[in-house]
């Protein structure tokens, strides 16, 4: 394998990879436009939704590969990873983050914190703490890219990474729903008292921004065949550091985010070491708050101070 084909296989990996990035760090870039909140539980319903998806393949005992009808099983998987996520976002801002709205910022943060590692307490509970395999349900297809191997499932990443982006440009920017969300998020008192119901839309930002995790999570298990409690944490912050990359607030530029930083940690992995892919994420995030703090394409958030 010559340079160009292993650097071309390091940018197909990196792609599929900032794909799953880009779907969390759309519900990041959400929250946060309208409460100006880090969700730092964010990543746990991410890591929630893959343990939705397993859970449907346990319920139907699939075991290995199904021809001809997996795109029913991988549909099935993702209406209850939805479901679930968007119940627990829901849950989630009812709960946790509604009686401290008007409490100090830090005091939110605290709370996100804390939430993370109640679901991440949970789930170990319920799934265990060891590793659970997820069992493939799409037959194994490969292509021949530039002497470089591309499956189904990175195409299937990165087109789902595309279309869910769109699609949520297009509700934010095209429909009455969307236009309450950018109201509420320039001045929720303002958008009150024109008869927007501004509880309701933050519970459908959080349920929105938890369905696309669960999207996200389905893809991530079913990509690398397993899923265990603690991946929402490391998920999460490195999705965190995409919205920054791309501009907090910055639908658009949480999909760039995402897809730059997983074309760097795979091009950094694969010349450098593997063992330090987890450290390029956050040497990029410190590297842009010091000379890019607004990120790539800017901020899109209001200051209400």
């Amino acid at each position: 394998m010559t340079w160009y084909h292993t650097l071309l296989q390091h940018l197909i990996n990196g792609l599929a990879l900032g794909a799953v990035y880009a779907l969390i760090a759309l519900g990041y870039t959400m929250v946060y436009g309208i409460l100006q909140l880090i969700n730092f539980a964010h990543g746990e319903v991410f890591m929630l939704g893959a343990y939705f998806g397993l859970s449907a393949l346990l319920l139907g005992q699939v075991t290995g590969p199904l021809p001809g009808v997996w795109c029913w099983w991988v549909t099935g998987m993702m209406l209850l990873a939805i479901l679930g996520c968007s119940l627990t976002g829901c849950a989630i801002e009812r709960l946790a983050y509604r009686p401290l709205r008007r409490a100090p910022k830090l005091s939110l943060l605290i709370t996100a914190i804390g939430m993370s590692f109640v679901l991440q307490n949970v789930v170990m509970l319920t799934y265990g703490a060891q590793d659970r395999h997820i069992p493939s349900v799409m037959p194994t297809i490969r292509w021949t890219v530039g002497g470089a191997s591309v499956t189904a499932m990175q195409v299937v990443l990165v087109c789902s990474g595309l279309v869910v982006m769109l699609a949520l440009h297009l509700f934010i920017r095209r429909t009455r729903v969307g236009w309450a969300m950018q109201a509420t998020a320039q001045d929720p008192v303002a958008a009150r008292l024109m008869g927007i119901p501004v509880d309701r839309i933050i519970a459908l930002t959080f349920a929105l921004g938890s369905a696309l995790a669960a999207v996200g999570g389905v893809l991530f298990g079913l990509y690398y065949a397993t899923v265990n409690f603690h991946d929402g944490y490391l998920m999460g912050l490195k999705a965190f550091t995409a919205a920054v990359l791309g501009g907090i607030g910055n639908i658009p530029g949480a999909m760039l985010g995402g897809t730059l930083l997983g074309l760097l940690e795979s091009v950094g992995a694969g010349y450098l070491s593997s063992q330090w892919k987890n450290v390029f994420a956050f040497v990029i995030l410190v590297l842009l708050l010091i000379c890019r703090p607004r990120g790539l394409l800017g901020e899109r958030v209001v200051d209400r101070d």
